[in-house]
């Protein structure tokens, strides 16, 4: 299977995970030993996640399904130059705490190999 083939499998793959709020699909396309990171700006703080591994990655990942709904989703453009690939998308996103939905611009880089995403680096923000 083509390197490209498989940047686009998994991103897809992520990506109609995060957007259905399925918690299993999410977890199934990083590696267990994976670094994973999550930088941004929301309305009114910056936001920083970082994990060493799915284990602890996990309760964060379940906190967004539980507390975020993503909607008018688009992927933009996705770019591989392997092993890694960088994915420009935009969403709506629904905090079901506060009862908002923001536009906003995500980019994803990820490491991969020919079956899970190995380091995972997301950038939001507002638009």
């Amino acid at each position: 299977m083509s390197e490209r083939i498989v940047a686009e499998r998994l991103i897809q793959q992520l990506h109609a995970a995060r957007v259905a709020g399925d918690l299993t699909g999410m977890c199934r396309v990083f590696a267990d030993d994976g670094r994973f990171e999550i930088l941004g700006a929301s309305a009114d703080k910056s936001i920083a996640i970082r994990a060493n591994n799915l284990a602890e990655f996990r309760p964060w990942l379940a906190m967004m399904v539980k507390v975020f709904r993503i909607s008018n989703y688009q992927l933009l453009s996705l770019t591989v130059e392997w092993p890694r690939a960088v994915a420009h998308w935009r969403a709506d996103i629904y905090s079901k705490v506060t009862g908002v939905t923001v536009p906003t611009e995500l980019a994803d880089i990820v490491q991969l190999n020919e079956e899970s995403i190995l380091t995972y680096t997301e950038f939001f923000a507002p638009r």
